[in-house]
């Protein structure tokens, strides 16, 4: 790859400094913990992800990793890319809608997953997701193409997924709305979760679930 025009590089820079801010804002508002968790976005030709095994306290623009969407090959860093690449890579290289990728170990949703469970129409915002459920992809091992596979099946028509025995994956066109999807996501699934203690939730009707995905037609872009 060859070098970068300035406005490219101001892109670069800036989209940097957002991911390190997501990392920041997912460790506060529990959407993972430790070193848990990883961020990509598209940045032209790019994918800009965070580092494996790296403390996001300990996070600087300057240790994002640059991954050619070409060929998956790091083009440029100081540290290997997430061991999670796998699949950062293959939903922006097969989605060209979603510019973002946030993945992490939230409790309610972590806590689903564990259980295999995906979330059923309990609430109108699970149009937000693109459809009538958010599915729980089969158990993979982590950090490999297998659970890439089974997560860009379980996004087929789909923003958002959870993953067996994982965690969730939430996309969006850019970083801030794959935010907005994880925040909300992780919301739902402890609310689905109350629901089932209260004795199981009554399922809004195809009719009702298609009147609010055509609601959430371009909303929180």
């Amino acid at each position: 790859m060859g070098p970068r025009a300035r406005g490219d590089r101001a892109a670069e820079m800036a989209i940097r400094a957002e991911i390190v801010a997501a990392c920041h804002e997912m460790q506060r508002s529990g959407l993972t913990q430790g070193m848990s968790g990883n961020v990509s976005v598209r940045c032209g030709d790019i994918m800009l992800i965070t580092p494996s095994a790296m403390p996001y306290d300990l996070l600087s623009p300057g240790d994002i990793v640059m991954v050619s969407l070409a060929d998956g090959r790091p083009v440029q860093g100081a540290h290997p890319p997430s061991s999670e690449w796998h699949f950062h890579y293959d939903i922006l290289r097969q989605r060209p809608e979603f510019g973002a990728v946030v993945h992490g170990h939230p409790r309610q949703c972590t806590a689903l997953a564990m259980a295999r469970r995906g979330i059923p129409p309990c609430h109108y915002m699970i149009a937000s997701f693109g459809g009538d459920d958010v599915r729980c992809a089969p158990y993979a091992t982590f950090g490999t193409p297998d659970l890439s596979a089974v997560a860009l099946d379980a996004l087929v028509g789909r923003q958002a997924c959870l993953l067996a025995n994982h965690g969730m994956i939430a996309c969006g066109g850019d970083l801030r709305q794959a935010m907005w999807r994880a925040v909300e996501l992780e919301a739902l699934a402890g609310q689905y979760l109350a629901s089932l203690a209260a004795g199981g939730p009554v399922l809004l009707t195809g009719t009702e679930i298609v009147a609010a995905v055509e609601r959430f037609e371009g909303y929180g872009r």
